[in-house]
């Protein structure tokens, strides 16, 4: 059974996640404040992270930082409704999705669904091709690495699927709805914008280093 780690401060809404997880066939581990979140996440094999932004001792972005500094583990951030910035920061940190307060149980599962199945395509790939490279570039999809010449970049899991998949179809011209049917999957509910915050970020981590035959052009 694969655990889901819930993060919260406000019992209510822990109890809610953990009822829908449950029902979903999956086993919920519960944190009330953010160095809880992160001693359970070194005590089990979590499978995916429901992440609040507004946490005691940690916040959830301190949380989302630790992680992403030695695993690529799915987190979902958890926002109170209107508030941009939380939104953006926490997919600038390395978070994969987002869910705005009030949320459904049909959408918490729709996301956890859809980023568990992506990953698991990802790693039925795996077994038929770990690499691609195009001129100085390298993905090496089960390493998790990549590199431009010899200078490995670190990349959040998200940023990785999201350079495998223009790699491995150089010249096609994808629209925001594409990339998001491709690695959100075709039940996510955000908005386009998400896939722009994606998009800046991995050209910013790219330019670091030279690249003179190639870039990731916007039509």
């Amino acid at each position: 059974m694969k655990n889901i780690l819930i993060v919260d401060d406000h019992l209510q809404i822990t109890e809610v996640l953990k009822e829908y997880v449950l029902k979903e066939g999956f086993n919920p581990i519960i944190a009330d404040n953010g160095q809880a979140a992160l001693d359970a996440f070194s005590s089990h094999a979590i499978e995916l992270i429901l992440l609040d932004v507004m946490l005691p001792k940690i916040d959830g972005f301190g949380v989302c930082k630790t992680i992403r500094a030695t695993s690529n583990v799915p987190i979902i951030m958890i926002t109170a409704k209107g508030e941009d910035y939380h939104r953006i920061m926490g997919l600038d940190i390395g978070a994969d999705d987002y869910i705005v307060k009030p949320f459904s149980q049909s959408e918490v599962m729709a996301r956890i669904r859809a980023i568990l199945r992506r990953i698991e395509r990802t790693e039925e790939n795996q077994h038929t091709m770990d690499h691609l490279t195009y001129d100085n570039l390298t993905v090496y999809l089960e390493e998790k690495k990549v590199a431009i010449a010899t200078q490995e970049i670190i990349l959040t899991k998200r940023e990785l699927e999201l350079l495998w998949l223009l790699l491995a179809n150089p010249e096609k011209v994808f629209s925001r709805d594409n990339l998001l049917d491709s690695l959100w999957g075709i039940d996510y509910f955000g908005d386009a914008r998400t896939v722009d915050t994606h998009i800046k970020r991995l050209r910013a981590k790219l330019d670091e280093f030279s690249h003179p035959n190639w870039k990731i052009a916007t039509v």
